[in-house]
């Protein structure tokens, strides 16, 4: 079954507590796609990140040099999302040309359709439907990319509201592919984490849990789902924790004044401190990078070697925005 594979990296089986262990100091890091996957995206600065030609194939080479770099420094986790352009394919295409690469775990998510055709002026850039059938649709397309090496396939951006944590025929299809040996889980978003996050746990198919993870945004400005991810964690299933550095505003010269100081003391660029924020949470299984460059990789592993003391964590405390006020900003950046 392949969702038994990265019990080492935080992943565990139905019944199995996560695991606390890493093979590498790196692997509780994953790389997600989004960035490069394709060629519009709300984080900052994509235009000093991405190549002059934003072309698939240009796209196509900076996705598999990330991989390239990301697996050779202990990364095991990637993260794409059918909405995520190209990333399914491109992921594809890295694995085909890799064989011998077998010990990463490869997650994707359903729920949103890619819409903009390749423009980053697009009226609308993905489109979300949690139905049964845009699942059956998007499993298809799925599976005619990854195959048999799809290790894990989650419910995009699940909020309370979500059809998808009350729809019984899409439960009982979603335990049909967990039967398979695809691990099942659910990403959510907005300001009402905590309770789509609540809601999931409840759900189960013939008195078995349905979701085995959850992936949700928290950072040093955004920490409301933090209690309902540690009971996550303590029910069992593995927490997958996406921008850390919430789009760019955590990274660079972008980051706050605490966050710049708390680097230059530790020799490391704001963007480890980000991610070194949530891997010293406990229940922080994989955190996931959105890096665009090599470079920008190689900054964020290093938030696997930051010490974080009580008077840092406490600096940092002060940063954290009311929900509402996060989720309003992050609404508001342009796709670029």
């Amino acid at each position: 079954m392949p969702f038994a594979l990265p019990r080492a990296l935080g992943f565990a089986r139905p019944g199995e507590a996560p695991s606390a262990t890493a093979t590498t100091p790196t692997a509780h890091i994953g790389l997600g796609l989004a960035a490069v996957g394709r060629p519009g995206y709300i984080n900052l600065h994509r235009d000093r990140d991405l190549p002059g030609d934003r072309s698939v194939e240009a796209l196509r080479e900076r996705t598999h040099e990330l991989l390239d770099a990301a697996y050779a420094q202990g990364v095991r986790y990637f993260d794409a999302a059918r909405s995520y352009g190209r990333s399914e394919e491109f992921l594809a295409e890295w694995l085909t040309a890799h064989p011998e690469v077998r010990d990463v775990v490869i997650g994707s998510k359903w729920g949103y359709t890619y819409t903009a055709d390749w423009s980053v002026e697009a009226e609308a850039h993905e489109v979300k439907d949690h139905s049964l059938a845009t699942f059956e649709r998007q499993r298809a397309e799925t599976d005619a990319l990854l195959g048999e090496r799809l290790d894990l396939y989650q419910i995009h951006s699940v909020t309370a509201d979500s059809p998808a944590l009350t729809d019984k025929d899409l439960h009982a299809r979603l335990a049909a592919l967990a039967a398979e040996g695809v691990g099942v889980g659910l990403s959510t978003s907005g300001p009402a984490q905590a309770d789509a996050i609540r809601a999931a746990l409840a759900v189960t198919v013939d008195g078995e849990p349905l979701f085995r993870t959850v992936q949700a945004t928290y950072n040093a400005l955004e920490t409301s789902a933090g209690a309902a991810l540690a009971e996550a964690h303590g029910a069992g299933l593995t927490v997958i924790v996406k921008e850390a550095m919430a789009n760019g505003r955590l990274a660079g010269t972008e980051a706050p004044a605490v966050v710049q100081e708390i680097a230059a003391e530790a020799g490391l660029g704001s963007d480890a401190i980000a991610l070194a924020v949530v891997l010293h949470q406990p229940w922080a299984g994989v955190v996931l990078s959105g890096a665009a460059t090599v470079d920008q990789l190689a900054g964020n592993l290093h938030a696997a070697v930051v010490d974080l003391d009580e008077e840092r964590r406490a600096r940092l405390d002060a940063l954290v925005e009311e929900p509402g006020a996060y989720w309003r900003h992050r609404a508001g950046l342009p796709w670029s």
